[in-house]
């Protein structure tokens, strides 16, 4: 079972990015085990296909249409809510960039003020590198939510048959 995602892992893009690779793991296993049960039920069945096969057979293409919606649906309600937030950080990263060539303009700053500018702006930029990642990353999650629930819970059900 994949851990849950907390606010610590969600301050990781590294712990991010770990969590969306086991999950991706787990959905491509279950799509396995589902396309496998599926496949071997439909052939021992053919071509006396009884209602409970004809439904299961109408099932597989209504529910990837069902999955891919869902996962659309929710990139894209998390790329409205997450937009303003980035667009927010971005401008403060604008800001700070640009009250840093103001103070070189200005003036000639010493070489311990141009290191600590420098510095600030290092900070800032693997700040906001970490925070691209991580918002990419919470993005892959909330699209793969759906499909992983439905190839996971697929597995169960068909496996307990």
């Amino acid at each position: 079972m994949t851990p849950m995602l907390n606010a610590a892992t969600y301050g990781n893009p590294f712990l991010l990015w770990m969590n969306l690779a086991l999950k991706t793991g787990e959905t491509m296993w279950a799509s396995y085990q589902v396309v496998t049960l599926r496949t071997q039920r439909m052939l021992l069945a053919h071509p006396y296909y009884q209602a409970r096969d004809q439904r299961e057979i109408a099932l597989m293409g209504q529910e990837k249409v069902q999955a891919a919606y869902a996962s659309a649906n929710a990139m894209s309600a998390h790329m409205v809510r997450s937009s303003l937030e980035l667009g927010t950080f971005a401008f403060g990263q604008w800001l700070a960039a640009a009250t840093s060539l103001t103070a070189f303009a200005s003036h000639r700053p010493s070489l311990g003020q141009q290191a600590k500018l420098l510095s600030e702006a290092a900070t800032r930029s693997a700040g906001a590198v970490s925070k691209l990642s991580s918002a990419t990353a919470q993005l892959a999650h909330h699209g793969l939510r759906p499909i992983h629930a439905r190839a996971t819970g697929n597995a169960k059900r068909l496996g307990k048959r």
